[in-house]
């Protein structure tokens, strides 16, 4: 049987509850994702797949339900050992780079090493060998402002792979970007997932990005179906 990376299962979500403006955003998501295994989250603006995404990213708490990441139900841990396995085992990439605009490519992809621990040397090795793997290497002392949308977002994706976590989660990760540089960035992602073994969910409004990965799921009314 497949290693299952993520497991969510009855996550409920509601803004504003017991208030007249309360909004029901998720009903009862249940979800599974295999070791390796690539899936488009499909949705409509407003459906709440980035609430789905921090609530399985341990960013935000859902009212009700089970997130279990590598075999670790997080509900049943504190603070600090949600932000540790956050850290450790799960990336995250947004439509908005949101890289530092005082740091260089190069310190963007060593932060979040450095906070997990690593050391400066280790952190810079990593970081020159992921910033090289998308072709970047010739721009690692340069600042955001000084890269294109798609240079930066391939930084993003680098930072986000820094720690080598299991589990990488992406909300419309080239939603920014033009449509040919949408299809060569995406394709450098897929590219180090493929090679990494990642498992991944990847909110996209685009259908024909949705069709390359492994499978797909909508989220609709709060559920999750398949297809």
């Amino acid at each position: 049987m497949s290693e299952i990376v993520l497991s969510l299962s009855g996550i409920t979500k509601t803004y504003n509850p017991g208030k007249p403006a309360a909004v029901e955003v998720l009903r009862g998501v249940n979800l599974e994702l295999p070791r390796g295994q690539v899936v488009a989250l499909v949705a409509p603006s407003g459906s709440g797949k980035s609430t789905l995404l921090h609530i399985a990213g341990l960013l935000d708490e859902a009212e009700s339900g089970q997130v279990v990441i590598a075999g670790q139900d997080a509900g049943r841990l504190s603070d600090r050992a949600r932000t540790e396995i956050r850290r450790a085992e799960v990336g995250f990439i947004y439509q908005f780079h949101h890289l530092l605009p005082e740091f260089t490519a190069l310190e963007n992809v060593m932060l979040p090493q450095l906070a997990n621990g690593a050391s400066g040397g280790a952190a810079k090795a990593r970081a020159l060998e992921l910033l090289g793997r998308v072709g970047l290497s010739a721009r690692a002392g340069h600042r955001p402002a000084q890269l294109s949308g798609g240079e930066a977002q391939r930084v993003a994706f680098c930072r986000a792979l820094a720690n080598g976590p299991k589990l990488l989660l992406a909300d419309e990760p080239t939603g920014n970007l033009d449509p040919a540089t949408s299809d060569q960035v995406f394709g450098v992602l897929m590219e180090i997932v493929r090679e990494t073994g990642l498992s991944a969910l990847i909110a996209t409004h685009n259908f024909e990005l949705a069709a390359r990965m492994d499978r797909v799921v909508k989220l609709e009314n709060g559920v999750v179906t398949e297809g």
